[in-house]
């Protein structure tokens, strides 16, 4: 059977890792393979706040997954983004000299996007990839229930929205918990029930419903990322933990390029495994999606397969006996047949 990649190897997803060199010009990371939408950069060598980027906002406008704070503009941070990466300016917060940094870039429209019309809210802008299933959004919110406009033309499994202009906890809808429930990004904490949340009502192909919680539906600015899986691409869903070394296995069709995982029925973080900073599994070291802090260094929590992954501890953080988890996922080359058929990794 002949395979075919979505559009070509590292096309909408791909992990960039960079030193910083604190050059007052700016330092510009090329080899991602694409005009990235997107960018998360994490310090790795020392504590520092995640920093979230994305074109619909505009560069040099920063969130932290690890922060309730409103978005901040400094334009020493991400400057550009260009045709095969982006630019970040001299601060230490994203380009300390001999410091290491890791870069998840994903590709959307290709650019700021335009106003969605689909919800009883019209986005300021949103860009989108209907074949990668990837979706950022801008509204402003009325403080009442309210339909936002996606784009993705599928239903989105996954939303992640964020407050810009009041500080708020994220807000995270997942599909395997269902519209009545939600996640912080930027807490430990267990899952929660609120029907001010997504109105208890499931995303449609078209738009997602939002509440009155000022989290996502007050009288404030937002971005949304919404995710939807793709055949050989991306998933998300769910897994229950067995406690033993020998951990839970997850099913996606292709072998993961990064992996976000959350236990939801106790406290626990957001870990974070891709394939670049170490590159081979039992050293496949988390960083955490809610805490500022370095890399993890001696503890392997994930090993990435060719056909999904592989949970390697009893440790809670993955696979705590009995425990509730959900994840998203992405392949770096995804491989599609004709028929919508996933390829195997070797």
């Amino acid at each position: 059977m002949a395979y075919t990649t979505i559009n070509k190897s590292t096309d909408h997803f791909n992990t960039k890792l960079y030193t910083g060199d604190g050059e007052p010009a700016g330092n510009a990371i090329t080899g991602v393979g694409f005009q990235p939408d997107f960018t998360w950069i994490k310090e790795r060598s020392s504590s520092n706040a995640h920093l979230l980027f994305d074109a619909v906002r505009g560069v040099t406008k920063s969130i932290s997954s690890n922060l309730d704070a409103v978005q901040s503009t400094d334009a020493q941070y991400l400057t550009t983004f260009g045709t095969d990466g982006f630019t970040v300016g001299p601060s230490n917060d994203i380009n300390e000299p001999s410091s290491t940094y890791v870069s998840w870039n994903w590709k959307a429209g290709g650019g700021q996007g335009s106003s969605n019309t689909d919800g009883s809210i019209n986005t300021t802008y949103t860009s989108v990839n209907t074949t990668a299933g990837i979706s950022i959004s801008q509204y402003t919110g009325t403080g009442s229930n309210a339909t936002i406009g996606h784009g993705l033309g599928a239903v989105p499994k996954m939303i992640m929205v964020k407050n810009l202009t009041n500080a708020n906890a994220w807000s995270v809808y997942h599909a395997s918990l269902g519209a009545t429930k939600y996640l912080a990004l930027n807490e430990t904490d267990a899952v929660g029930t609120a029907s001010d949340r997504w109105q208890d009502t499931t995303p449609t192909s078209s738009v997602f419903s939002i509440g009155t919680n000022a989290n996502q539906g007050g009288s404030y600015n937002y971005v949304a990322y919404s995710f939807a899986p793709k055949s050989g691409f991306s998933s998300m869903g769910s897994y229950t933990g067995n406690g033993n070394a020998d951990g839970a296995f997850v099913y996606t069709g292709f072998k993961p390029a990064w992996v976000m995982v959350k236990r939801t029925n106790t406290a626990e973080g957001w870990y974070i495994i891709d394939n670049k900073r170490t590159g081979f599994n039992e050293a496949n070291y988390a960083l955490i999606a809610q805490s500022n802090g370095a890399e993890e260094t001696g503890t392997n929590r994930i090993n990435l397969l060719s056909n999904g992954f592989k949970a390697t501890t009893s440790n809670t953080a993955v696979n705590g006996s009995g425990d509730n988890y959900i994840y998203m996922c992405f392949a770096e080359a995804p491989l599609v047949s004709s028929n919508g058929i996933p390829a195997v990794a070797r």
